[in-house]
């Protein structure tokens, strides 16, 4: 059976960083980030441009959950929803995976070091720190597993997810 991995969390936590470590960890596998979906000029946020992106990330999700050439497909987003992850969940018609959700909650002050690094590198705009604490605490009222990576690394938060993953079986 096949894995579906979701990392949520705040911007900044390092979603895309860890993903990026358990694509080589959990090969052969596929990695989809939310935010390549989003990639637009102007940034649009509509009722129109929400759906498109959803729908265009479960096409993707479905073609990889067929795929036999991976076991284990990635998706990292903020979903700072349960109603994001249903509606994503609930777009998937490909054959039976083992599901695993995992949010990235560092405690606020690492957060808001991390996200400030990257308004200082210009990576992100001057409200994202406010924005990014703000999006924390929701991720507690989520049906996912919490992983605190404050004190961790890339790869031994890779490490941790991978831990928590049900091997994958042909």
């Amino acid at each position: 059976m096949k894995r579906l991995l979701f990392v949520s969390g705040p911007m900044g936590c390092g979603k895309t960083s860890v993903c990026r470590r358990l694509l080589h960890r959990l090969a052969p596998a596929v990695y989809l980030d939310g935010d390549w979906c989003w990639m637009m000029e102007p940034f649009t946020v509509t009722e129109e441009t929400r759906a498109l992106v959803q729908r265009n990330i479960c096409f993707q999700l479905n073609q990889f959950l067929r795929c036999s050439a991976y076991d284990t497909v990635i998706f990292c987003w903020v979903m700072h929803r349960q109603s994001i992850v249903d509606g994503l969940l609930a777009g998937l018609d490909a054959p039976p995976f083992a599901f695993t959700h995992v949010s990235l909650t560092p405690q606020p002050e690492v957060l808001a070091r991390r996200v400030q690094a990257d308004v200082d590198a210009g990576l992100r705009q001057e409200d994202a720190v406010a924005r990014s604490l703000s999006y924390l605490p929701l991720y507690q009222e989520l049906s996912s597993l919490k992983l605190d990576n404050s004190l961790l690394d890339v790869e031994e938060t890779a490490a941790a997810i991978q831990a928590l993953l049900r091997p994958a079986r042909p």
